[in-house]
């Protein structure tokens, strides 16, 4: 089994109306326990970060206005939340779970966020549903503490990690791969050490060549000690703004791809759930649901 991040936090309703897609977070640990994918000892539910890990990453004074509901109404409509306290202590326990989740995949191999993947937030700015950006917080932490020496960041989510390749800039010790819709959002994209853009429409077949032709090889580059891996299901044909053609199928051979990888070359990795916006509901926690079938077969 594997240790995943869940905290009942989830189950509040999510300010100014915004509840679905976020069932997900509150439904998919229910259908993990319900298939015997994940027994309910695996769950653990992380407190909220330690701010220092935080100013780590982001702009300090940025930072503090989350937590101080002092963000100005152009910060959130940027966001796309309401602010509240409730939010902000989300944001907080969300981003601790992949620190927590990541310090746990060193000694298990793997290791979950049911939420995560918080990729458009940047050192100063949040935007897309992000605030804090929770891989670039727990990969720095993993680099400050001593606890790694080289991070890939495998962000397979439709949309480009724009906020942790503005983050990361200047660190050589965080590789980010970003493999994104071309024409989606962030309509501006930022630098990743490695964009793959795709087209539109773009389908399982050259989907999966593309990152078969890519990350093997990567590895090999980069030579990491930790993966952090952004497992949107953004990508299926059915997302609403997606604008892939991925079936589920193709969405769980990409992961099977990863993953075989992370535990050929014995290189931990932390898994958050990233986007997915299908217009049922079900499909989405299949999609979801796949991610965990494969940890399980693999690791």
């Amino acid at each position: 089994m594997f240790p995943i991040a869940f905290d009942p936090i989830y189950k509040y309703p999510v300010p100014d109306g915004h509840r679905f897609p976020m069932d997900k977070y509150e439904l998919l640990p229910m259908q993990l326990l319900r298939e015997g994918i994940a027994v309910e000892s695996d769950f653990f539910s992380p407190e909220p970060v330690d701010m220092q890990a935080v100013y780590a990453v982001h702009d300090r004074a940025y930072a503090d206005r989350i937590v101080q509901g002092a963000l100005s109404k152009q910060e959130m409509r940027r966001i796309g939340f309401a602010q509240s306290p409730v939010l902000a202590e989300r944001e907080l326990r969300i981003t601790n779970g992949t620190v927590q989740g990541a310090l746990k995949a060193l000694e298990t191999g793997i290791a979950f966020n049911i939420a995560g993947g918080t990729h458009h937030a940047g050192r100063d700015f949040g935007e897309g549903f992000c605030m804090i950006n929770d891989h670039a917080v727990a990969a720095q932490y993993l680099i400050d503490h001593k606890l790694c020496r080289q991070v890939l960041i495998v962000d397979l989510d439709v949309h480009q990690g724009n906020g942790t390749a503005q983050i990361f800039t200047n660190q050589p010790l965080v590789f980010t791969f970003s493999m994104h819709g071309k024409n989606n959002y962030p309509f501006r994209k930022e630098k990743s050490d490695l964009d793959v853009p795709l087209d539109d429409k773009t389908g399982d077949d050259i989907y999966l060549k593309i990152l078969e032709n890519t990350l093997p090889e990567l590895l090999e580059q980069v030579k990491p000690d930790f993966i952090f891996y952004q497992a949107g299901v953004d990508i299926l044909q059915t997302d609403k703004i997606g604008r892939m053609s991925c079936t589920e199928r193709g969405c769980q051979l990409r992961d099977e791809m990863v993953m075989q990888l992370a535990h050929k070359h014995s290189i931990p990795m932390q898994c958050s759930m990233g986007g997915g916006y299908s217009p049922q509901l079900r499909t989405i926690l299949n999609a979801h649901a796949n991610t965990y079938r494969v940890a399980r077969q693999i690791f």
